[in-house]
């Protein structure tokens, strides 16, 4: 079982690539969802140099960010660049 760790998301760098995806309407589903359950999902984040860079969960995220949060939280995983 992989473990869930708390990380402040201004360690966290979001790739271009991904944040091309973002909904809107989704990340406000997202934040109602937190706000009555809390975070069910961890998202996931590999480690690059000083920072750590998303792998899954960018509406997370930016609902967990849209709620005034300063952390999330993550799985750390190992993951290749491509």
């Amino acid at each position: 079982m992989l473990e869930t760790q708390s990380v402040r998301l201004d360690a966290i760098y979001v790739p271009v690539k991904l944040k091309k995806t973002l909904d809107a309407a989704k990340v406000d589903a997202l934040a109602e969802s937190i706000l009555e359950k809390g975070q069910e999902v961890p998202i996931q984040i590999r480690r690059d140099k000083d920072r750590y860079v998303l792998v899954t969960g960018l509406h997370r995220l930016e609902a967990v960010r849209a709620l005034g949060e300063t952390k999330i939280d993550a799985i750390i995983v190992t993951a290749r660049k491509f």
